[in-house]
């Protein structure tokens, strides 16, 4: 069922971003076309999120840039998505601030190395398969959160240009635009919006977000009217990212400061990054391989801290944009990394005259169309526990961060489940002709349903021979095993024999060291019990 829901909601979610899917089977020149003018569309998305990302870590905006070219770059070539943009991310960024702050960027840079490591380790040992845990309601709640997010961030462009520099952090602290500088800055937003709304429905061989981008350029700069531009944020002029081994010692001292950091961008980093992959495979109808991700964002990482950058993950935002105007290959985020990196080398000029307004409203229209409209359909008709898990991830998603978000959401989706199957277990009982008694037992025995099961025999009650039969039943961890062995302790103690059937063969092969009678049937289930421990004899306390 939640499979089901989440593959409506990629259908709705792909329908109100009018994206639909591209045949392979597309002429290459059209491909070609289609694929490079996506990856300048996401290019020209990219530098203010970059440079705004680079002031919340406390750090030049080349630095950001530098991230969002070879993070971008390194996971268009060999990530496990061809499509998904990644660079420079605020998840990443609001972590950093308080290393720079304290350490430098030196230690910065010695992190993102670490950082990827770890995350190269992940994917060799396949732990990006684990993404799958998430629930639908928690994928829900992500996807809100970030559009929300997304539109937050957004708003620092309605301040005085300069003033998020001079913060530090590029999120707050500077003077709100008011009167006509604000008017006239809603409106070309308004217009770019209008524009990328449009435009699909007069041609297809133009991304819509590019033909908005360039037009209020055009406007803005042709009647220099006076707005907030790209280079009033920073100039995004350098050079080629060198070469710099982190200025760091190497010792245990160094490794003390750097590992909590180092594990934690890890893990928001393949967190966000696999949400995206996941959710776009459903948009585009393909699938993409989790650990070729972790293993690619981790080498981009390693390798984006040796040449001075922040690190980085993968970008919903931009993901949506390139989605969005057609891209579907590798080469479209190829394409976007080589152009930031030529705005940086030859185009600055000319790159920090866009006006932020049309930038904003991409972002805008990448909120409409991320935002899961249809979740409040969703929760009409859901438990209320999912609607009120969906609320909870999409709140501390906007209030901390994506990470926390979405382990605050499996945790508590996992107790919950724990909780329904632990009051799942019971047992049907009869007598046979011998005069035997026979326990059926009905639901998953397991750390929450032991103390049930417990319950549910009459020890003192039953006959001097008695059977318990797990063919509707399965046993699951350590606990279902000290639960079975205890109860062969209170029968053995009032003198009654206890036999066992059907339980799996690793179940009989921990459990036969106890001296317990365990019945041999031909039809015994086949699953694997999820314990890996030696079974003695009264080891749980059974005495027996």
């Amino acid at each position: 069922m939640a499979d089901s829901s989440y593959s409506s909601f990629a259908r709705n979610l792909s329908a109100s971003l009018s994206i639909r899917p591209v045949s392979d089977n597309r002429p290459v020149g059209e491909m070609l076309r289609t694929e490079i003018l996506s990856g300048l569309t996401v290019a020209l998305a990219l530098v203010p999120e970059a440079v705004a990302f680079a002031f919340v870590a406390g750090v030049h905006p080349l630095v950001g840039l530098y991230a969002a070219f070879l993070v971008g770059l390194i996971t268009a070539l060999i990530g496990g998505r061809p499509g998904m943009i990644s660079g420079a991310t605020g998840a990443l960024a609001v972590v950093m601030v308080a290393l720079v702050a304290e350490h430098g960027v030196e230690y910065l840079f010695a992190t993102v190395v670490l950082m990827g490591i770890m995350q190269i380790l992940a994917g060799v040992f396949k732990l990006g398969k684990f993404i799958r845990l998430v629930p639908h309601a928690v994928m829900l709640g992500f996807v809100n959160g970030l559009a929300i997010v997304i539109f937050l961030a957004q708003l620092t462009q309605f301040q005085v240009p300069g003033s998020a520099e001079a913060s530090g952090h590029g999120m707050s602290g500077g003077e709100w635009l008011s009167g006509w500088p604000l008017y006239l800055m809603l409106a070309l937003v308004a217009l770019t919006m209008l524009i990328i709304w449009a435009t699909p429905k007069i041609t297809s061989a133009f991304p819509a977000p590019l033909a908005g981008i360039l037009i209020v350029a055009l406007i803005v700069i042709g009647f220099n009217l006076d707005v907030p531009r790209v280079g009033d944020m920073a100039s995004i002029e350098g050079g080629l990212p060198p070469f710099h081994i982190p200025s760091v010692p190497l010792n245990f001292d160094t490794l003390e400061i750097i590992f909590p950091y180092a594990l934690v961008l890890a893990a928001i980093g393949l967190i966000e990054s696999l949400l995206t992959l996941n959710l776009v495979n459903q948009m585009t109808d393909q699938r993409g391989g989790a650990s070729q991700e972790c293993i690619a964002q981790g080498i981009s990482n390693t390798v984006t801290g040796f040449f001075g950058g922040m690190g980085g993950c993968a970008m919903i935002g931009q993901s949506m944009i390139n989605v969005k105007s057609g891209g579907r290959t590798r080469i479209a985020g190829i394409a976007a990394a080589l152009f930031l990196l030529s705005f940086i080398l030859f185009a600055s000029p000319l790159i920090e005259q866009i006006p932020l307004a049309a930038l904003v409203g991409v972002m805008f229209m990448v909120v409409i169309g991320t935002f899961a409209w249809n979740t409040f359909r969703i929760m009409r008709v859901s438990t209320k526990f999912a609607s009120f898990v969906t609320i909870l991830v999409t709140v501390v998603t906007v209030l901390e961060d994506l990470a926390v978000a979405v382990v605050v959401g499996v945790i508590v989706s996992a107790l919950q489940y724990a909780w329904v199957n632990a009051r799942r277990i019971h047992a049907r009982a009869y007598t046979t002709p011998e005069g035997a008694k026979v326990y059926q037992v009905d639901g998953p025995l397991f750390f929450g349903s032991a103390e049930g099961f417990q319950e549910i025999f009459d020890v003192k009650g039953d006959p001097k021979k008695v059977f318990i039969d797990f063919a509707e039943s399965r046993v699951a961890d350590q606990s279902a095993l000290n639960a079975i062995e205890t109860l062969a302790g209170r029968y053995a103690e009032e003198g009654k024999e206890l036999h066992l059937r059907h339980l799996s063969r690793d179940c009989k092969a921990l459990l036969s060291k106890t001296g317990l009678i365990i019945d041999e049937a031909d039809d015994d289930p086949e699953y694997q019990i999820a314990a890996d421990y030696a079974v003695q004899r009264g080891l749980f306390g059974g005495g027996h």
